[in-house]
């Protein structure tokens, strides 16, 4: 697990003038979506209700201010279940895990939550109930990635990852008229559709998944950067660097015609030399940011002088998702005033 950075002190952004007014438009949707406000409530009311620790499987979500905050109250995050004491509580995070993970979980008498978000738990049941019916499952994602290994891990004698468009060019079927294609959740939506095109041209039968894939988060806060990147000199994404939604709003916003778009954990990481004859800043957030650290984005390019914050709003986002079963009711047996996750909705 990465040791978790502490944000550096620097000088305050300087106000230096530009030839037009400056501004920042504020892209929303942004940040926590229902499915990581629901992972990190599931981590918080598990530390109330049994005490640390708490282990976690993996970051509960990939965002290192999150993780260091809940390490800060007694989460302690391992990379496989083997690390963790024999009958103590672990967290499965919101990325999901294989059937592997959770039979290796109930051998060592482990007393797991999943977290896992149900949107990524309705991928993992396309994948069992298709490979029940033995079609072969093209897998668009990222090797390596929590997700896809998760999901892969469902049926992995007939999923194949595909990781590009490129690879739709490569990748070899055994039966070209029973294949069908499902997708890791935080995908780029242009990048990913661009896949199934090409593997539909050498597959003309991929058949679809019942629904979409990637998350209407995922989908929603690249709606809104594309919106705001045609006006943006500079786009500033606030997420960590092993958050795959994140990444891709990066480069949606150079896709979309901003000039220069970079992602940052803090806003102490914003460079002067960014700023430099830019009028318009574009900001947003991935799923998995809290809205404080978008603030202090805000506060401190308020010090550099861009003071008028334009909010950008292409969709309205109120699903709410039930916690785990385990943490719906409190110690009294009484159902929780926040057995639901879904608390921010930027």
């Amino acid at each position: 697990m990465p040791v978790p950075r502490v944000p550096r002190r620097r000088e305050r952004l300087q106000d230096i003038p530009v030839d037009r007014p400056k501004r920042v438009l504020l892209a929303s949707p942004r940040g926590y979506c229902a499915g990581v406000d629901r992972a990190v409530i599931a981590v918080e009311k598990s530390l109330e209700r049994f005490g640390a620790p708490v282990y976690v499987r993996k970051q509960i979500v990939h965002n290192i201010h999150v993780v260091t905050e809940l390490e800060q109250r007694g989460a302690i995050f391992v990379e496989e279940v083997d690390e963790v004491p024999e009958g103590a509580n672990v967290v499965f995070s919101a990325h999901g895990v294989s059937p592997a993970v959770v039979s290796a979980a109930s051998d060592r008498g482990l007393h797991a939550i999943d977290a896992t978000c149900p949107l990524v738990t309705k991928v993992h049941r396309e994948a069992v109930r298709f490979a029940r019916d033995d079609y072969e499952i093209l897998l668009i994602g990222h090797d390596g990635h929590e997700e896809v290994e998760g999901t892969a891990g469902e049926a992995p004698d007939h999923v194949t990852v595909v990781n590009s468009p490129a690879e739709a060019a490569t990748v070899e079927v055994r039966d070209p008229s029973k294949v069908v294609w499902l997708s890791q959740t935080t995908l780029s939506v242009d990048e990913t559709m661009e896949t199934v095109r090409r593997l539909r041209e050498r597959f003309p039968q991929l058949q679809d998944p019942p629904s979409d894939d990637i998350c209407y988060a995922t989908q929603n806060r690249q709606v809104a950067i594309k919106k705001v990147a045609t006006d943006a000199d500079l786009v500033i994404v606030v997420g960590s660097s092993n958050s795959s939604n994140s990444v891709r709003l990066v480069e949606v916003a150079l896709e979309y015609g901003a000039k220069a778009a970079y992602r940052v954990d803090y806003a102490d990481e914003i460079e002067q030399s960014w700023l430099d004859g830019v009028a318009t800043i574009g900001v947003t957030s991935g799923a998995s940011v809290p809205e404080v650290l978008v603030q202090q984005v805000l506060d401190d390019l308020a010090a550099a002088g861009y003071l008028d914050v334009e909010e950008v709003r292409t969709a309205e986002e109120d699903l709410m998702f039930s916690l785990p079963k385990e943490l719906r009711q409190g110690a009294g047996g009484r159902r929780d005033a926040r057995a639901l996750g879904g608390r921010s909705r930027a």
